[in-house]
Formats: C-alpha cells, sequence, structure tokens
C-alpha cells in the first residue's frame, strides 16, 4: 500500500557541523529528497588575504579542528609551489607521518565513537562502554597513540606548531621516534580485533551500490595520501595544476557549501576513493583486512566506506613504522630551511581523512598572500551524497518511517562529512 512520508531531520547527530536531510513522499510517490547545509560560510580564502606567508599554514589549520594537519600540509605545499622552496627527505618523511596521525585520529574517531553505535543498535557510544567495554578501550587506546603521534610530529594534538614553510621548527628526538614506534607495532593486534568487531555487524551495513566517479591522489610510489598526481576512476590522471577543471564547483539553492562534479553528475573523495584508486600499495595488513570484509576495488557502495577507514587505519600503522625506521636510519637532525620571498602562484594537494584537499595561493613579492582558493573534500561529496539519497530513497521508501531515519542518517555518517569545513557560499540580497 503506498503510503505518505515526510523525513525532516534538522541537524544530523554523529557528524561534524549542522545537515538536514528532507525526504517527502505522497501516496508512495516522491516529491522531494534534499541534503541540506544551513551553516554560514566562514571565509577563510578572505581572511588570510594580506597575510605573510608564514602565517597561512598556522591560519588555514582554523578551517577544521579535526584535519588541521592536513589544512596546514596543504597550505604549506601551496605556499612552498608558489615561492619555490624545496623541502629536504627528513620533513618530507614526517610529514607524512604526520598526515597518518591524523589519519589515525580521524578514522579510529569516526568508526569507533560515531559508526559502531549504529552497528550496534545503540543511540552514542556511552552505552557501549556498559555492554562493550573492552572494544571501547581499543578504540581509546587506539586514538590516544594516535593524538600522541601527531603531539610529537606537529607540537599538539590539532592546529601544529612545529611545522613551517621548509621545514620544522623542532623535530621529534630518535627516542620518541623509538616510544612511538613500539606502540604502533603493539597497536596492530588491537586493531585487527576492532576490525573484528565491525565484521561481526557487518550486515547493519546495507548493500546498496550506485555506480559513481572516485577521485583521489594517486602514485606510483605510495598508497597516495601526501603526494601524487589527481586519478580518475572514470578519466585517468591529470596534474595537480588542473584541479579547477576536475572539481567545477558550482551553487546550489538548497546549500550554503558548494557541490563540485567532473565526468559525471558527482563524484566521491575520501577512504572508499582511495582504496579504489591505490588498492595496490596497500600494506600488508591492510589488504587482509581488506579480505576479511571480501573488500575489493572497484566498490560503489558508500557505506563501505567505514571498512575503507579501518583498512586505512591498519595502512597508517604499518606505514608508520616503517617511515620512522627510515628516519632513525638516516639519523635525526635539526633543520633549518633557508626561505627567500618570491612572487608566484603555488598549488598544494594532499589527502586528509574525508579526502582530496586543495589548497591555491598567489603570494606577491613582499610575501603577503593575494589570492586563495580551497576546496574541501567533504564540499566535493555533497553532490554524491545528494545524488545516493535520490537512488537509496526508493529502495527503502516502503519502510517504516523510523527505519528510514536511520538508513539515511547512516548514508551520510558513511561519507564521514565535515560540514564546517565545506560552507563556502552565502546567498545575500542587496535591497
Amino acid at each position: 500500500m503506498a503510503k505518505d512520508v515526510s523525513v525532516n531531520i534538522e541537524h544530523i547527530t554523529r557528524v561534524e557541523g549542522h545537515g538536514n536531510i528532507i525526504v517527502n513522499a505522497k501516496n508512495g510517490d516522491i516529491k522531494k529528497i534534499e541534503w541540506q547545509i544551513p551553516e554560514a560560510p566562514r571565509f577563510f580564502e578572505a581572511i588570510v588575504r594580506e597575510k605573510p606567508y608564514y602565517l597561512l599554514s598556522h591560519i588555514t589549520s582554523r578551517i577544521c579542528g579535526i584535519c588541521s594537519i592536513g589544512h596546514s600540509l596543504a597550505s604549506l605545499k601551496a605556499t612552498e609551489a608558489a615561492m619555490g622552496v624545496n623541502i629536504s627527505d627528513q620533513t618530507a618523511l614526517l610529514r607524512r607521518l604526520a598526515l597518518h596521525g591524523e589519519n589515525l585520529q580521524s578514522h579510529i574517531l569516526h568508526i569507533g565513537y560515531l559508526v559502531a553505535p549504529d552497528l550496534l543498535g545503540v543511540g552514542s557510544v556511552f552505552p557501549l562502554i556498559k555492554t562493550h567495554t573492552d572494544a571501547v578501550k581499543k578504540i581509546v587506546g587506539l586514538h590516544r597513540l594516535a593524538n600522541e603521534m601527531s603531539d610529537m610530529v606537529c607540537g599538539r594534538t590539532t592546529h601544529p606548531t612545529t611545522m613551517m614553510v621548509g621545514g620544522f621548527t623542532q623535530v621529534p628526538t630518535a627516542q620518541q621516534l623509538e616510544t612511538i614506534k613500539r606502540r604502533l607495532i603493539d597497536a596492530v593486534k588491537p586493531t585487527k580485533e576492532v576490525a573484528n568487531i565491525v565484521l561481526k555487524n557487518a550486515n547493519k551495513l546495507p548493500n546498496f551500490t550506485r555506480e559513481t566517479e572516485y577521485i583521489g591522489l594517486i602514485s606510483d610510489k605510495e598508497y597516495a595520501l601526501y603526494d601524487g598526481i589527481i586519478g580518475s576512476t572514470d578519466t585517468g590522471e591529470y596534474s595537480i595544476k588542473d584541479y579547477l577543471s576536475i572539481t567545477n564547483e558550482f551553487v546550489v539553492p538548497h546549500s550554503t557549501a558548494k557541490h563540485a562534479k567532473h565526468n559525471r553528475d558527482s563524484y566521491m573523495v575520501g577512504a572508499l576513493a582511495r582504496f579504489n584508486l591505490n588498492f595496490d600499495k596497500l600494506s600488508p595488513i591492510a589488504k587482509d583486512i581488506a579480505k576479511m570484509f571480501s573488500l575489493k576495488p572497484i566498490n560503489y557502495n558508500p557505506f563501505m566506506n567505514n571498512v575503507a577507514q579501518i583498512v586505512e587505519i591498519a595502512h597508517s600503522i604499518e606505514d608508520s613504522i616503517g617511515l620512522i625506521d627510515q628516519l632513525l636510519k638516516k639519523g635525526i637532525k635539526e633543520e633549518r630551511p633557508d626561505v627567500k620571498i618570491k612572487a608566484g602562484r603555488g598549488i598544494g594537494a594532499v589527502e586528509v581523512p574525508r579526502g582530496l584537499l586543495f589548497h591555491d595561493y598567489t603570494i606577491d613579492d613582499k610575501g603577503l598572500c593575494t589570492k586563495a582558493n580551497c576546496i574541501i573534500p567533504t564540499n566535493q561529496n555533497h553532490r554524491n551524497i545528494q545524488k545516493d539519497m535520490e537512488e537509496f530513497v526508493p529502495k527503502i521508501i516502503k519502510k517504516p518511517q523510523k527505519e528510514i531515519e536511520l538508513s539515511m542518517e547512516m548514508l551520510v555518517r558513511a561519507y564521514d562529512p565535515c560540514i564546517s569545513c565545506s560552507t563556502h557560499y552565502l546567498n545575500v540580497k542587496f535591497i
């Protein structure tokens, strides 16, 4: 029997920022499906104008409290590209280590605190403290390790203080690196145990697929997070300087965050996109975890983004151990980069937990930023969330309304959106 459905979820929970889900159906006929972003824009591109080059990464790290390391790195890479600054091998290794720390921080937070309640049938992580005490302890332990790893490399857990144009103001000691390495080795077992808990409840992840384009960094040398070129599962490879022809941002009336599209009506960035593009470069343990879930590229189920995040947790742990070994073998030394002001334009791209991030700066001969553009991963994912909803809702429209609401919330949470970071547009009417 056809029925009326009216879903109006204002400010979905267990995501960063504010997003609304609207679904209206009359006699089974769907009238409206919208993924709405109502937040006010924050104008970081305007804030950095006329600011000196050495402050840009510190300002833009405040775009996000979760991806602050990634924003700092994209900012530093853009600044260095604009001014022709080269970095040392040691700096490159430490930056990769910093990015892994952030990836671990964010992914374990999302899986352990935000997704696990859906899989275990509760409203938040707090009931799990009593019912799944050991699992919660493992999640907290992994999260603490990621925080302390970020402290070691970046000076503090969020909003890095030690990373600078050309290098670092302070580098970890060999003893600090050895300590973190031992803890990373010890973290392999609890990571596998958390993966097994998710596996036992993976039947709660809807079996939904919608073919889409996946975009992210790719590299012949590594699972691309810090460096690489742009890759698309649809259309191949592109230079970083061509990023505007990939993202193609546009405004929609129901969102203060722009949408993006490339070869199709939408595309996806994030852990699943990276997995689909870079599977062969994953570490052995990460591949083992992917095999546990029968996850293979190309996978078109957006809910499997959460599983791809677990795979990346294992990869970040294993790859970090290898990076520390390289640093210890080379010998850690204090470096003072020689940075000379030079006018130019530079683009920095890195993979942050939610996907491909771009910073684009123009710097004048006084070292001041005269123009900036930042394109955020969630900004790129909004269109794909909308298109997923449009295809997913007809498949679940006959279910009870509470099930529809939960399924829609889980779809959004699968993307692990960072909504506040993505707001860039405000419709101002001048009278």
